[in-house]
């Protein structure tokens, strides 16, 4: 796999760990790497071939001068237990039953990656997080607990999902006038049915926006690194800076 190599500026080496921790960022069309305490952000390419065995094997090539105690990898689909419920629905098959402590020998942690960019966004109260990139992800964070959510798929308008609008299929359909239109409306729509008082929008196509809807900020792709490096920082999470629904 080629390897693209970027800076990040997240401020994850802020923060204290009890050990290095590499963070796996799944996406459709890149695999992230990032490790605390390093800016440093590696790229492999993905897509609709890659298995998780494929993976692993890039990762390990990519990392091999990187010292790191354990793994935090962020799914793009649904996660349950610490476990992937399905195979995304943009990559290869076999992730569900696949064995990833066992192929990188390190202790692991997986959670659905809008979940940690959410993680990594988080400051404070009720917190939704969109993240708006090749497909739509979601997740409420609220007094600091953590709720993944699966709203792409859930029917919007016209017979199609909230993923066909805001996902990049919608942006190629609609354009990006009329996505950015969708965009807002299912902003307004959602801060109301959950009571957020924060909302962040994240993912690659976030940036295209030419504003933002009112009271919204905007996420970084960076922050899922900051939400891996805290699945592992377990005095942050006994103080209830970061508590997950799961008791992660």
């Amino acid at each position: 796999m080629p390897i693209k190599k970027t800076t990040s500026n997240s401020r994850a080496s802020d923060s204290p760990t009890k050990s290095n921790v590499l963070t796996i960022d799944v996406g459709g069309t890149h695999v992230k790497l990032a490790i605390t305490g390093n800016k440093e952000v590696r790229k492999l390419l993905s897509g609709p071939k890659l298995t998780p065995a494929e993976m692993v094997k890039g990762v390990k090539d990519a990392v091999k001068d990187w010292d790191f105690h354990a793994i935090s990898i962020g799914y793009p689909g649904p996660v349950v237990q610490g476990r992937p419920l399905e195979d995304p629905h943009n990559l290869g098959p076999g992730w569900v039953k696949f064995d990833y402590r066992k192929a990188f020998g390190k202790p692991v942690k997986i959670i659905n990656d809008a979940a940690m960019q959410a993680l990594g966004s988080y400051r404070k109260g009720r917190m939704l997080f969109l993240g708006l990139g090749t497909g739509l992800g979601s997740a409420m964070i609220v007094d600091g607990v953590l709720q993944p959510m699966e709203l792409a798929h859930l029917p919007y308008k016209k017979g199609r999902t909230y993923e066909d609008y805001l996902g990049l299929r919608g942006l190629e359909r609609l354009g990006k006038k009329k996505w950015q239109k969708n965009v807002f409306e299912v902003v307004q729509q959602l801060r109301q049915a959950v009571q957020a008082d924060d909302v962040v929008l994240g993912g690659g196509n976030a940036k295209k926006l030419d504003k933002l809807p009112p009271d919204t900020r905007l996420g970084s792709n960076n922050n899922a690194f900051l939400g891996g490096f805290r699945m592992w920082q377990d005095e942050s999470v006994r103080h209830g800076i970061v508590r997950t629904a799961g008791g992660r």
